[in-house]
């Protein structure tokens, strides 16, 4: 029996003994059929997060274009560019509360399926715009798509992986993600921003495509008494040849002793309450790190500093250097473990938010400060500042600092965070729980990206660096206390877990 989670002790940690699982070599020889499948539908369901991942950074290239545009419809000012970059938060956040009904109601599969709706027609009104109101909620309808599949996908890979791969497909949905916005700044250094619309399209109608073709996860045909169709289902994923009968009544005892509702009561109770407040916690804190307003308005933030290459190839640079990073993470989640990497993610985000507001404060301003949505407005004492000769080096720092502040966050609280929401919510709450955290989420999303524009007209763009700076050194302490290590274990022995209540678990 392995060691429990954060070294309790015990045989109510022991969920399924009378039986013992496969050994290693009994799984080994039926792993690379196993993964193969399970490869694929992970593919067919995390291209939603691809679409999500290229809407959200949609505004990079797009706010600067529209702020030169010569159509007065479509022309942007300072607070319609601050609507534009965080209107898709708003939608994201009514995605993730749609989801706490759908992802129970429809399925995980079908409610993935159904982001499709609104983000084909989201792209197409962007596409065709001809005045603010077709921008606006072509990016509200992109941003509920991207809420739905955030809190669908993540549940439907845990469910479907194996726990010896769960880590690394875990990571897949914001690697998905990280390519996503890769290709939207890729694209835009070569295509008007209209075409960017058009060219969202795609990702869509190819996941309706493949995900036609894939399971619906089994823990969710078990909950609905789908027995039958729930071992079909786990027989295709693992292959023809795979033994599934312990893995299938391992799911199935745990789906029975949770077939009912979860009601107010129940939920307060620790063995509830304690893992979504993780994952929820986990959330708010991922944010308030500052990852969506530098995404959203990173093209902008290069052209407000002093920076030696052009802020398009930045953003491209920062998106390439994201997508190695989430890499990274995925090869190795399940081999250093997740609380590793949160530590070592919230480090590096501390020290790059740091090194960014110092540079902003002291460092060089731009020779002629190029315009942005309320970015242009330079703060107190700016003018005291040096001009920045357009070689020096020291213009590199922006551009470095970013690097490194997306490095560490795709490392870490990136993936893992999603990972982390999927694996520790009970089953019985599962669905609603994923959408709770979703809508949280996205709330203080919308937050950050609507008043940051204001807060550094007003108080300099050094001012938020800082803050995200500071949480981050919050993150590092609540890794530290409250979050489970969760390599290796089977959904049914993480929520063991929480149910013996130990006090191990805040150590």
């Amino acid at each position: 029996m392995q060691e429990p989670l954060l070294g309790a002790e015990g045989p109510d940690y022991d969920t399924f003994p009378e039986r013992p699982p496969p050994s290693p070599g009994d799984r080994a020889r039926v792993g690379a059929l196993q993964n193969k499948r399970v490869f694929l539908a992970t593919f067919a369901a995390v291209l939603g997060n691809f679409s999500f991942g290229y809407a959200l950074v949609y505004t990079s290239p797009v706010i600067p274009a529209l702020e030169h545009s010569l159509d007065p419809d479509l022309h942007l000012t300072k607070s319609q560019a601050s609507w534009f970059g965080s209107v898709f938060t708003l939608g994201a956040a009514a995605g993730g509360l749609s989801a706490m009904i759908l992802n129970d109601l429809l399925g995980r599969k079908l409610s993935i399926m159904f982001s499709a709706v609104p983000s084909a027609a989201g792209y197409a009104l962007m596409a065709g715009a001809h005045g603010l109101w077709m921008l606006l909620l072509g990016r509200t309808l992109t941003g509920f798509a991207g809420g739905l599949t955030a809190a669908c996908i993540p549940v439907y890979v845990s469910e479907i992986a194996p726990p010896g791969v769960r880590g690394a497909l875990g990571a897949t949905p914001q690697l998905m993600a990280v390519f996503g916005s890769l290709s939207l700044y890729t694209l835009g250094l070569l295509l008007p921003w209209r075409w960017l619309a058009v060219a969202g399209e795609a990702p869509v109608l190819v996941m309706i495509l493949l995900l036609s073709f894939m399971p619906n996860s089994p823990r969710f045909l078990l909950s609905r008494g789908r027995d039958e169709e729930a071992l079909q289902a786990l027989a295709w994923l693992r292959g023809v040849d795979a033994d599934v009968h312990w893995e299938f009544e391992q799911i199935q005892d745990n789906v029975r002793r949770q077939s009912s509702q979860v009601s107010w009561a129940e939920a307060r109770a620790p063995h509830m309450c304690r893992p979504i407040a993780v994952a929820l916690l986990m959330r708010f804190l991922q944010q308030l790190t500052g990852i969506t307003p530098i995404l959203v308005y990173l093209q902008s933030i290069f052209d407000s500093t002093a920076v030696l290459l052009p802020p398009k190839d930045d953003a491209a640079i920062v998106g390439a250097v994201r997508l190695l990073s989430v890499l990274i993470a995925a090869l190795t989640m399940d081999l250093a473990g997740r609380k590793v990497l949160l530590f070592v993610s919230a480090a590096i985000m501390f020290a790059a938010n740091l090194t960014l507001g110092l540079y902003i404060h002291f460092g060089p301003r731009p020779v002629s400060p190029n315009s942005t949505a309320g970015l242009e407005s330079m703060s107190w004492g700016d003018l005291a500042q040096p001009l920045a000769a357009p070689t020096s080096y020291l213009t590199l720092v922006p551009l470095l600092a970013t690097m490194l502040f997306i490095m560490g966050y795709a490392m870490g609280w990136g993936p893992i965070t999603w990972l982390l929401m999927s694996e520790v919510l009970p089953l019985r709450a599962r669905g609603v729980a994923s959408g709770l955290c979703v809508l949280a989420s996205w709330l203080t999303a919308f937050v950050l990206t609507k008043s940051f524009l204001p807060v550094v007209s007003a108080f300099g763009l050094q001012v938020p660096f800082f803050f995200f700076a500071a949480i981050c050194l919050v993150s590092l302490v609540f890794t530290g206390c409250c979050v489970p290590e969760t390599k290796g274990r089977s959904l049914e022995q993480i929520e063991s877990f929480f149910r013996t209540g130990r006090r191990s678990f805040l150590r």
